[in-house]
């Protein structure tokens, strides 16, 4: 099946809106509270500009040490709003809130498990070749080692990008068969959505850059500290509209290339 872009977008929006209460609550409790915790209470360290690059590189590293305790829970609970939304944007069973959500907690060890499985094997792929070319050409080598391996992860996103739905919409929980079907899926559109995804991301950071506008006269004229909790908040808030309607997308893309994309997803829970 032909992928139309112009469709999934327009079924995405109309999803949203006809149930923004509903999403918008889901969203809220797995993306914007985790968000906005982990941007107030573990804000990034600041990089003075007399620090070398050893002393850069060693505070990164105590950053994201003393954070790994809280991502992981964060990580897990977004996983688990992304299907729970999957399964309440469904639009063939209608579930509830609580079944959309018994339903995301069913399918997040079979998903982790699939994105686990992605993450060792691009990095396996980037670790063979990027090593091999290096070792051959040196640094020229491996940064064209380095090079193959990012346009092999974005064919690989493109391709697994519907595995989430594949679990929480088709009840797939194998994860091994979650990826195959992913794979079957997206066969042939590959280009296509690539394209999609790239200008979807691209509204993304332009609405990103939005956010921090509205900041400017709040950082011009307030205190640091004020400034630091209102610029999370903003960002907060952007970051979950994206990764709702990202949501919402990936879950028309599914619908179509499924071959349900037809029906309207527009109808209000009931």
């Amino acid at each position: 099946m032909k992928f139309d872009s112009n469709r999934a977008w327009s079924q995405a929006s109309q999803a949203v809106s006809a149930n923004r209460e509903v999403v918008l609550a889901l969203a809220g409790v797995f993306f914007l509270l985790p968000q906005l915790v982990f941007a107030i209470f573990f804000p990034q360290p600041d990089m003075g500009t007399g620090m070398n690059e050893q002393q850069v590189m060693a505070a990164v590293k105590s950053y994201y040490s003393s954070i790994l305790p809280i991502m992981i829970p964060i990580a897990l609970l977004q996983a688990l709003g992304t299907l729970s939304l999957l399964c309440l944007l469904d639009t063939d069973r209608r579930p509830t809130v609580g079944e959309a959500i018994r339903a995301g907690v069913k399918g997040l060890v079979p998903y982790l498990v699939a994105q686990i499985v992605i993450g060792l094997a691009l990095g396996l792929f980037a670790l063979v070749v990027a090593g091999g070319l290096g070792a051959a050409g040196g640094a020229i080598g491996a940064t064209i080692g380095l090079f193959l391996a990012l346009v092999l992860g974005l064919v690989i996103f493109v391709r697994f990008s519907v595995t989430a739905p594949v679990v929480a919409v088709e009840k797939t929980l194998n994860p091994i068969f979650a990826l195959g079907r992913s794979w079957t899926l997206t066969k042939g559109n590959t280009a296509r959505l690539l394209g999609f995804y790239a200008l979807l991301m691209l509204a993304m950071i332009v609405l990103m850059i939005f956010g921090n506008i509205l900041t400017l006269p709040v950082t011009l004229l307030a205190p640091g500290e004020v400034v630091r909790v209102v610029a999370a908040i903003v960002e907060s808030v952007m970051a979950t509209i994206m990764a709702l309607y990202f949501v919402a997308v990936v879950a028309q893309v599914h619908r179509q290339l499924a071959g349900r994309g037809e029906e309207s997803p527009a109808r209000p829970f009931e």
